[in-house]
Order: C-alpha cells, then structure tokens, then sequence
C-alpha cells in the first residue's frame, strides 16, 4: 500500500491507461494521431487534477467534471479524456466516502441533479466530442448546444443520472452510470487478478474488454460494422489468431479509435489503484 491520495490514484489512472501499449486504436507509448499525441494525455491528465479534486471534497459531481474537463482541454489537442473523467469524478467522490462499490457508486449517481446535468452540458463547450444527432423530438437537448440547452433541462426537471440513463443504449459511459459501472468493477477485479507491469495489464484488459462489447465511439465515428470487425478481431488476439501490434498500427491508420473501452480501462485502474494495486 502508498500513502496516495484518491486524486493522486485518479491522475495516476488517467497517466497509467494511455502508457498501456499496444491499446488497438488508441494512441499509447508507440502510437500518436496526426493531431492528438501521447503527451496531449499527459498533460489533459494533469489539468482534470483540479476537477477531480473537487470531486474528492464532495463538491457537486457535475461541477467537478465541468471543471475537469476545462483543465484537460487546456493542451493544445483538444478532447483527450472527456469519457473517463465522466467516468472518475462519480468514482472519485464514492472513494472519498469510502464506498467505492457498485452501490456506493450508484448511490453518488442517482443523487445528482439538474444543475449537475447543467454542469454536464457546459463542459461540452471546452472541447469538440464526437456524439450522435440527437432523437427527432429531442433537439433542444442536444448536447453540442451546451449551456444553450440548459433551460430545457430546467424544464423537463433532468437530473443528470436522468440524462446518461437516457442515453444508455446507445453510449458505453452512459451505460456505465445506469448500471452501477458493473465493466469497469469488472475490468479492476481483471486488473488485480493479472501479473507483471501495470501498463501491460492495462493492455491486456483493453482487448478483453474490446472482445467483450461493440465500443460504442466506434459506432458513433466509424459505424456498427466498423465496431463489429474491431470486436471480432479483439477476440481473434485473445485467441492467438491475429497479433495486437498489427491490430493497433491498422486501427491508427484507418483512424478507427475505441475511446470508450479506453475510457473504461482508466476507470478500472483507478478502482484497482484505490484496492491496492502497487505501482
């Protein structure tokens, strides 16, 4: 055991999940896109620090992710870890009343509100997020509008657990928040229970996860088909049919990025991190 703090673990997580290599699609050590590079990561983790910190002093979750987000955004790239912030700051403020559990984080979700959703909707504007056209019908709470939108939430009364519960089918994170973050226990327990180097099992449990479920940024940028090949050929590394190096260097060059499963590998370390994994 160290003497870390939980926001210390949930920088540390943001910093360990991208040192994971290869993670097919995703930049890691080995692997940067044309525009958002290894050290865009480093440095968005070391501006969510303030946010997170909030989070950890039981500030409104809603509010500590707006203010993650602004410091992540604050490199030159752009959007680098929106998805796992959403992810942690829930995470976070269950740790810091000791009840990082699947109830204990449920319990911090389902008591957010509608200025949490508030929050959630102005942190869209730090960065670009790649997300669906929203519902006919629903157009007034299109995300992309930001702050915009906020009187209509004001309206409808939507907490933001109403928000990501709406938004469950079709989002990986969302899914995450209506159902007690059951991947990510998941994927940390995976972490645990695995040997060697951190970044290695941050990879390794990367393309289990990809095997187990479509990434659904993968859905949302590149298409079902898309994200159904990537499952399949994460299944085929398992298997020892298809070698992951290659996977991740074709993925990158057909810009094909699982964000979510990303996402969900620095929630799982952050959990493992808070149980005891050494580093």
């Amino acid at each position: 055991m160290t003497d870390r703090t939980t926001v210390q673990n949930a920088q540390l997580a943001l910093l360990l999940e991208v040192t994971g290599t290869p993670k097919p699609g995703n930049v890691d050590r080995e692997r940067d896109f044309t525009d958002l590079r290894f050290e865009h990561f480093m440095a968005g983790a070391v501006g969510a620090r303030p946010g997170l910190a909030l989070a950890a002093e039981q500030e409104p979750v809603g509010h500590a992710f707006e203010r993650a987000v602004a410091g992540m955004a604050d490199q030159s790239a752009g959007n680098t870890q929106f998805g796992a912030l959403l992810l942690l700051a829930p995470l976070v403020a269950a740790a810091s009343e000791d009840e990082l559990t699947p109830a204990g984080a449920d319990r911090v979700v389902q008591s957010t509100t509608v200025s949490d959703a508030g929050e959630f909707y102005r942190a869209f504007e730090h960065v670009d997020v790649a997300v669906d056209d929203p519902p006919e019908g629903m157009e007034p709470l299109d995300v992309r509008r930001g702050s915009e939108a906020i009187p209509a939430i004001e309206e409808r009364g939507l907490t933001l657990f109403d928000i990501m519960s709406q938004s469950a089918d079709g989002d990986g994170i969302a899914a995450e928040w209506a159902g007690e973050f059951r991947r990510t226990f998941d994927a940390a327990a995976t972490v645990l229970a695995d040997d060697g180097p951190v970044p290695d099992r941050a990879s390794r449990v990367f393309v289990a996860l990809l095997a187990e479920e479509v990434d659904t940024f993968v859905v949302t940028r590149n298409g079902p088909d898309a994200a159904a090949e990537v499952q399949r050929r994460a299944q085929a590394v398992l298997d020892g049919a298809e070698e992951p190096s290659e996977l991740a260097e074709e993925l990158v060059a057909r810009d094909i990025n699982p964000g979510t499963t990303a996402d969900i590998v620095a929630g799982a370390l952050f959990i493992a991190l808070e149980r005891g994994l050494v580093v």
